[in-house]
């Protein structure tokens, strides 16, 4: 992946003399001490990343943390007192009004928390607003919004005004707005914060979903860890203006870089963070179609399992033999066709554990576990989810039988 974004020590202080605040935090003065003595506000300091192209990078932290503000950087709406950063290569900080004013319009788009939207307009007017500001043509811009409204699922409802739509319609309606103008970029401020419960779990498999589709740049704030962990490729925890660590989920669940970390994420539902590919157990004993029925059994004896899966050529999944089964068809003189099981479950390697709970409860077989090309490439076992929720460390070893 290539880095679109470069964030180079940056710092964002508050106040009116926000350098003379930046050596007493090298000194390591607290937020509060430097309030409380200048009356200056450190909102970010020395914050360095990189967010690659195409990726969601999410901003995680509690109130006062820094995200906020730090966010409000990437399109300088917040001015950083320190630090570059870098946008395909060039030094946004050091920009003039008119360049800024482009990279608004052009590249970097914002969605907020509290959706932003003109009561007077209809939803159709409200996604045009951004192309109207930049003259596009009346019959383009109603195209192009039209397609938007379509691409979050409002179709329909373009001549209604914003206080005729829920909360969640609302926020679609400041995403497709924000989509419209085509950014490579685009800046969420705690958009769902706002939301219940449930339009917000719809909203984040929403945004889900066209990033699928569209493969944009994301950066999303969040305090939520749940949700952080959802829909971030990586993420930075933020604590007093500061990132106190940048990784994957599962980087900073297993390798948390201190104790603030450590506490921020114990209460994780780590069900919707580990996959199925963290969890499962790769096949020793694999049997190919061409096989017959005393290579199962052998296979079967000598890995001490009751049952195997049965892949053609490609190694994709054709069924599974049990040992019973292969026993009786060899007395009965069957082919290994005859006997192979097809009631199996197939699952994704990027399938949540929280996904695979009910399949593996339902299947009488292990769950095959297959990449993007339906290549077998291990199972799982219903002590595997089990586990998988209560335990960082998975215990891949046990023999399997079913």
């Amino acid at each position: 992946m290539t880095a679109q974004i470069r964030v180079e020590n940056v710092s964002k202080i508050f106040g009116s003399k926000p350098k003379s605040v930046i050596p007493m935090i090298k000194e390591g003065m607290s937020k509060e001490g430097i309030l409380n003595k200048t009356n200056h506000t450190v909102g970010v300091y020395n914050a360095s990343f990189e967010v690659e192209k195409g990726e969601v990078f999410v901003i995680m932290g509690l109130s006062g943390s820094g995200k906020s503000t730090l966010i409000r950087c990437f399109n300088l709406l917040n001015k950083p007192t320190d630090g570059s950063i870098y946008l395909d290569g060039e030094d946004i900080v050091a920009f003039n009004k008119n360049e800024l004013k482009k990279i608004r319009q052009e590249k970097i788009a914002m969605v907020f928390q509290h959706f932003g939207l003109f009561s007077h307009r209809t939803i159709l007017a409200n996604v045009e607003y951004g192309l109207e500001i930049r003259n596009v043509s009346k019959e383009e811009r109603r195209e192009i919004a039209m397609n938007n409204i379509e691409t979050v699922g409002l179709k329909g409802y373009e001549d209604k005004y914003p206080d005729e739509l829920s909360g969640g319609m609302q926020q679609r309606v400041g995403l497709a707005r924000a989509l419209a103008n085509d950014p490579d970029i685009l800046l969420m401020d705690e958009p769902f914060s706002a939301l219940d419960p449930l339009i917000r779990r719809e909203m984040q498999l929403e945004l889900l979903d066209i990033q699928e589709r569209l493969q944009k740049t994301i950066i999303f704030i969040t305090h939520d860890v749940n949700e952080a962990f959802k829909l971030g490729d990586r993420v930075a925890v933020m604590k007093n203006g500061q990132v106190e660590q940048v990784g994957t989920p599962e980087e900073i669940i297993t390798s948390p870089a201190n104790h603030y970390i450590s506490d921020f994420i114990k209460d994780i539902d780590r069900s919707k963070v580990f996959q199925a590919e963290h969890i499962m157990t790769r096949p020793n004993a694999l049997v190919s179609l061409k096989d017959g029925l005393n290579v199962a059994v052998k296979e079967m004896k000598e890995n001490g399992i009751s049952s195997v899966f049965v892949v053609n050529r490609s190694r994709q999944v054709e069924g599974i033999v049990t040992i019973g089964d292969a026993i009786q068809g060899i007395k009965e003189k069957q082919r290994l066709s005859d006997v192979l099981r097809h009631d199996i479950t197939v699952v994704n390697q990027e399938e949540y554990i929280n996904d695979l709970i009910p399949k593996a409860l339902e299947s009488q077989f292990p769950l095959a576990v297959v990449n993007g090309e339906n290549k077998l490439i291990g199972f799982i076992l219903r002590v595997h989810v089990l586990s998988g929720l209560v335990s960082e460390e998975i215990n891949k070893s046990e023999a399997y039988y079913v």
